[in-house]
């Protein structure tokens, strides 16, 4: 029985050391960091290019350009572009009604998934510094100046703004969704005070335009590979507190679980094709924190089921470890119950919690038999959200 009992305490060790230890570490190495202070404002705001790539998105687009072109930035001194997937639901003839104030639009005449789109995009876009974000979030009024501000740094490449998960005052709270993005806020804060994030938020990021500009093979992340190509050109990504960005919760767990699925398999290939970055004897403090903060947590799954299979065979003949077993058995059947919930109706947050991680780990191992196969996740089908409530309208968030 030792081998087990030492496969189950590597196979924890390893899970613990990806969402505890390594935080701890990071904290730990901060305190001999000398903390920054907030971006100076520039004297002359840059021309910036703000990018919005859609694909049928006819319902919430008209809110969303409404609420860009409300933010806290000089009008002559912004450029917006909307990139249509080849839309078919007419998002594009609502795109086309905000021309007269400013709104530029680029129709892809077939669809050619994000990283595409946003390849295509590249030649039409003037400004110094592009702005990406998504049609169904909602940036905070005053966010993109200090979004834009954290470039005045030298140093840095790439800017991310700051994700809050928020809910409409009627819907009950997933509180597995809120938690899990206030940890990971959490945790690229502490990244950003030693030498910077690993990958940068997908609903908004700022990046110097030299940088958008280099060509991202289709079918691979561009808001990962944003900061993985800042790194490779002596820049640092940083997260920015004040640039916050209101992400509604998604409406169903099966939704969740795709966009999950898409985006891991996305990031393992995306993290492949760079894998160079994880050399610690050419980046350093960068490779290992690449590796702990992506590659690992991608890692636990598998780890868990080691650890599931060690509780299994110890299970034959030591109490604890029946105990442990049925406790994941229940935690199982709960995930399970959450799964089975009548559509339209809300579920309880009993279901919730062990149904949300649970949906995490299964999509992890689902993302890597997918990207091991080669898929390369090139049709993007956005995830389907709820419009993003105003502030007023918001009773959850990180």
């Amino acid at each position: 029985m030792l081998m087990p009992c030492v496969l189950l305490a590597m196979s924890l060790g390893f899970c613990l050391y990806s969402y505890i230890g390594y935080p701890a570490i990071l904290k730990l190495l901060s305190l001999f960091r000398r903390s920054s202070r907030p971006a100076d404002q520039p004297k002359a705001w840059p021309l910036i290019s703000i990018t919005i790539p859609v694909h049928n998105e006819a319902g919430v687009i008209a809110g969303t350009l409404e609420r860009i072109l409300e933010l806290d930035y000089p009008a002559e001194r912004c450029q917006i572009l909307v990139v249509s997937d080849a839309s078919t639901d007419g998002t594009d003839d609502t795109v086309s009604r905000f021309v007269t104030r400013g709104v530029e639009l680029l129709r892809l005449s077939q669809r050619m998934g994000k990283t595409a789109a946003e390849n295509a995009a590249r030649a039409h876009l003037r400004g110094d510094i592009i702005v990406n974000t998504d049609a169904s979030v909602r940036i905070h009024p005053q966010a993109l100046k200090p979004l834009v501000a954290a470039l005045a740094d030298p140093t840095v490449g790439v800017a991310s703004g700051r994700d809050v998960s928020v809910a409409r005052i009627e819907t009950e709270v997933n509180l597995g969704e809120l938690a899990y993005v206030d940890y990971e806020m959490w945790v690229r804060d502490l990244e950003t005070r030693l030498c910077g994030i690993v990958g940068a938020s997908g609903c908004l990021y700022a990046i110097r335009a030299e940088l958008h500009r280099q060509f991202l093979r289709e079918g691979l992340s561009r808001d990962f590979a944003a900061a993985l190509i800042a790194r490779e050109q002596g820049y640092r990504a940083v997260s920015v507190n004040q640039a916050v960005c209101f992400v509604p919760r998604t409406s169903s767990l099966g939704r969740e679980y795709r966009r999950k699925v898409r985006t891991m398999v996305r990031g393992v290939q995306t993290l492949y094709y760079k894998r160079h970055l994880l050399n610690p004897a050419r980046y350093g403090l960068f490779a290992w924190m690449l590796f702990s903060h992506k590659l690992c947590r991608w890692l636990v799954p598998w780890a868990l089921a080691v650890a599931l299979g060690s509780l299994a065979l110890l299970s034959i003949g030591t109490p604890w470890a029946r105990v442990a077993l049925g406790l994941m058995a229940g935690a199982g059947a709960l995930a399970a119950c959450s799964w089975l919930w009548p559509a339209g109706r809300t579920v309880p947050q009993l279901f919730a919690l062990p149904a949300y991680a649970m949906a995490g780990m299964v999509a992890a191992l689902h993302a890597w038999v997918g990207a091991l196969a080669g898929d390369q996740m090139l049709m993007w089908e956005p995830t389907r959200r709820p419009a993003s409530p105003s502030a007023a309208a918001t009773e959850h968030h990180g």
